[in-house]
């Protein structure tokens, strides 16, 4: 239905009278036929280029592409300049670095936007639309072009100008697949603002893991420079038995070789050791070249034992990625909806008000209102598609989410079971590196009594470096268990130290 206030858009001219209604006639064919486009009042075109761009509003965009990966939390951004001193870092400040400058969590954040971007997108097809324009046609018509000719009367006419100034309007009335969309919309973005806080709990795993990591390898090191002094300290004895006349060359090539061993063990390790503070520099975004000292040592407290259940039951209220795997099932599902309400009717309000004329002075108002109902009524394969394409994603959905389910119940379990083990493997280890320095004790009294040669020293280093090592593996399996359980509960930033310390 259209009113209008005045007539379609006039061409006033500087003509007779009697020619002014042709005239008119003639202008109107003249827009039709692809000459100089009319302006004034909403044209089909118009129309259709609005109804379109309506259209793409309530169609979801696409995904992220700047959304991060397992591996996005290896990296960050560096922040400030490498400077002469030796940093001191402990746990806690390397975790408050990566939370600031870690590039999953970056990434993440990012996504949250992208996400809230979207939202906004969907909520326009919901709004009014209103744009505006202004135009100064200069037009000479040849009325015998369109087969209009009068005998005696000039067929051109012009040039003249039109002058117009307009604003349109339109409104989405009724249009459930839109609204559908923007819920949709709405659930996406608290799927990615819970996933931005969950991003921060594999912050916390991955800067933990990394100086973990990092303090076993410094008491790796630690260790076989003891076992290079021990080493030393055999090879003296056999150097000097030897020179005295006691023991044969063997003994001194013997120990020789077990001290070059231990040197060949400390140059491994020590590389290592920098290997592996480049990697926990390159997740809290420091400098690669900062000489930094880690000020905490590698902790062991028991945990207390756990139960299975209600830790699961913990964490399904504190997960935040399950959470946020809930909220793509409730996108999936309002896309569901959305693709069925795609074959209902939709009622549209489209308008346009401005001032045209020949000139500012002589111009006159003029207006145009159009309520539209559309409904369509063969897309047979168009909404099927629709419906089993979102019928689909909502299925994978609803199903990776009972998966997510169960992967952090087996997730609890897995490290409860590695906190056990681990917990018995340090006790067995420590009690070997007392008994295999004992044996080494007593095998180098031995030989600086002269009652053996130094073979029993060699294995009893070499069975001392293995208990050692065995220790320090089975300390940093226990401390990056209890760091992936408090991960697993989704509690790994909040009681990181509680779980470390043996809660």
């Amino acid at each position: 239905m259209t009113q209008s206030k005045a007539a379609s858009p006039a061409r006033t001219v500087h003509a007779a009278a009697g020619l002014f209604s042709l005239f008119l006639v003639a202008a109107a064919g003249h827009a039709q036929g692809g000459g100089s486009s009319s302006v004034g009042a909403t044209t089909p075109a118009q129309a259709q280029t609005t109804e379109g761009a309506l259209q793409q509003l309530s169609t979801p965009t696409g995904q992220d592409l700047a959304a991060p990966t397992q591996d996005s939390f290896k990296g960050s951004l560096v922040s400030g300049k490498a400077t002469d001193t030796v940093l001191d870092l402990s746990l806690d400040d390397a975790i408050a670095r990566g939370l600031r400058q870690n590039l999953g969590l970056i990434l993440q954040s990012t996504a949250q936007q992208n996400a809230k971007g979207q939202q906004f997108e969907q909520l326009q097809a919901l709004l009014p639309t209103v744009t505006g324009d202004a135009s100064i046609e200069v037009e000479q018509i040849d009325l015998a072009a369109f087969g209009l000719k009068f005998p005696g009367l000039n067929p051109i006419i012009g040039p003249f100008q039109v002058i117009d100034f307009r604003a349109y309007l339109t409104q989405n009335l009724v249009n459930l697949p839109a609204l559908e969309n923007y819920i949709a919309a709405r659930h996406s973005f608290a799927a990615a603002r819970l996933s931005a806080q969950d991003a921060r709990d594999m912050v916390v795993l991955t800067v933990g893991n990394a100086y973990l990591l990092t303090i076993a390898d410094a008491a790796r090191i630690d260790a076989v420079n003891a076992e290079l002094a021990t080493s030393k300290v055999s090879l003296d004895q056999a150097t000097a038995s030897h020179d005295a006349g006691i023991s044969p060359r063997l003994d001194v090539l013997r120990a020789q070789v077990d001290y070059q061993n231990e040197q060949q063990s400390l140059i491994s390790a020590t590389n290592q050791f920098a290997k592996d503070k480049l990697a926990l520099a390159r997740v809290i975004g420091l400098p690669l070249d900062q000489a930094i000292r880690l000020t905490d040592s590698e902790p062991y407290a028991a945990l207390d034992n756990i139960d299975p259940q209600a830790a699961f039951a913990q964490a399904l209220k504190n997960r935040k990625d399950l959470a946020a795997a809930g909220e793509q099932v409730a996108a999936a599902s309002a896309q569901k909806t959305a693709a069925f309400t795609d074959q209902l009717p939709t009622a549209k309000f489209s308008g346009d008000f401005g001032d045209i004329g020949e000139t500012v002075n002589h111009s006159h108002g003029t207006y145009t209102a159009t309520g539209k109902i559309e409904a369509p009524v063969l897309q047979i394969a168009k909404t099927r598609g629709e419906e089993d394409v979102a019928g689909s994603q909502y299925i994978q959905a609803r199903d990776k989410l009972a998966d997510q389910i169960q992967q952090v119940n087996a997730d609890i379990r897995d490290s409860i079971l590695d906190i056990q083990s681990a917990a018995k493997l340090v006790e067995a280890a420590k009690s070997n590196v007392d008994l295999a320095n004992e044996a080494l004790n007593e095998a180098q009294q031995r030989f600086h009594a002269g009652v053996s040669d130094n073979l029993p020293v060699s294995q009893a280093q070499s069975q001392t470096e293995q208990a050692n090592d065995q220790y320090i593996s089975a300390l940093y399996q226990h401390n990056t268990a209890k760091l992936s359980l408090a991960r697993a509960l989704g509690v790994a930033e909040i009681n990181l130290k509680d779980y470390l310390g043996g809660k």
